[in-house]
């Protein structure tokens, strides 16, 4: 079986009323980087994971999880 990350960020950054932009500013990365993670295009690194679930107050785990295709 394969496996995909997903995560939520896009929820908590609409419920937090961050734009893209803000968020990838706060994360210092590009708008694209963020874009790439929201669409599942692109699995963010462990350290970048860990500041945006931290920035969210959120457990990694809730904000990341592992789904069987």
């Amino acid at each position: 079986m394969k496996e995909r990350v997903v995560n939520r960020i896009r929820e908590f950054r609409k419920k937090a009323g961050l734009t893209q932009e803000d968020l990838a500013k706060v994360m210092k990365v590009s708008r694209q980087t963020i874009i790439s993670i929201e669409k599942d295009k692109y699995v963010p690194s462990l350290p970048l994971a860990l500041r945006i679930a931290r920035y969210f107050e959120c457990p990694t785990d809730e904000m990341f999880g592992i789904e069987e295709k």
